[in-house]
């Protein structure tokens, strides 16, 4: 396996090539073709420091987003009250699911409801719903009541979720694509070192809204609830803003 400062040579030299024809169609065809090129079959690389790092690549205009982390919320049994008060029919069968994506800009609607909105405070990213309005405060005008927080995810507990999931450094190379399937095309031609969990970074990217959470609840055949990957999801070309070391090597 080559060292980590000829995988950069290599890198520059691809950016060079310009657009090049991917080697695999569909969603993982970027990372396929970018270790064809690299001429590595392992996803774990040397670092700089002898230690290994893992490569990753991203579209830079893709319209998907991925998921950078997932974690049911806060406290223990959260997600059964959340379904119990906020859940509703899935259509399918006679269970019920709570489906909605969240940010930080402004609530969202649930089936045309008062939904949720995220919030960031010292050390958790709290959960808050819009609150019902009554009748008299309609009459008059006011605003909706003071949302409340119905459930949180604790900074440790953000921490060791996203270190679980990214126990390495990362090589992460960026690309402009063009096409799809069989014809897509990929110009490698940015790409970053990047490391370790920094929560004021990522407090700061949620409270932006370029990172949303994807609540998924839903119910088991015998009607017991289960979190089917409540996650933190952010674009790709995003990614290298959710850590705290963050180098540009191409």
């Amino acid at each position: 396996m080559e060292g980590y400062k000829e995988l950069i040579s290599k890198l520059m030299e691809i950016r060079k090539r310009g657009y090049i024809k991917t080697h695999r169609a569909g969603n993982t065809g970027i990372g396929k073709t970018l270790e064809d090129l690299l001429g590595i079959r392992e996803n774990n690389i040397p670092g700089p420091n002898s230690k290994l790092i893992e490569l990753k690549s991203g579209r830079k205009n893709t319209s998907s987003m991925l998921t950078l982390l997932t974690k049911a919320p806060e406290p223990y049994g959260a997600n059964v009250v959340l379904l119990k008060r906020f859940g509703y029919p899935s259509g399918k069968n006679d269970k019920n699911i709570l489906h909605t994506i969240v940010n930080a800009t402004e609530f969202n609607t649930i089936k045309g409801k008062h939904g949720f909105k995220i919030s960031v405070t010292e050390d958790r990213v709290e959960l808050l719903f819009g609150g019902e309005t009554s009748d008299l405060l309609k009459f008059i005008g006011a605003k909706r009541e003071e949302p409340e927080v119905v459930a949180h995810w604790t900074k440790e507990t953000l921490r060791a979720s996203f270190e679980k999931k990214y126990p390495l450094a990362l090589l992460y190379v960026k690309a402009d694509c063009k096409g799809r399937g069989k014809n897509e095309e990929f110009w490698f031609n940015e790409a970053w070192y990047i490391k370790g969990f920094n929560f004021d970074g990522l407090a700061q990217i949620i409270n932006d809204s370029t990172i949303k959470v994807d609540i998924r609840i839903g119910q088991n055949p015998d009607g017991s609830t289960h979190d089917h990957g409540t996650g933190f999801r952010i674009f790709p070309k995003n990614l290298d803003l959710c850590f705290s070391v963050r180098e540009q090597v191409i």
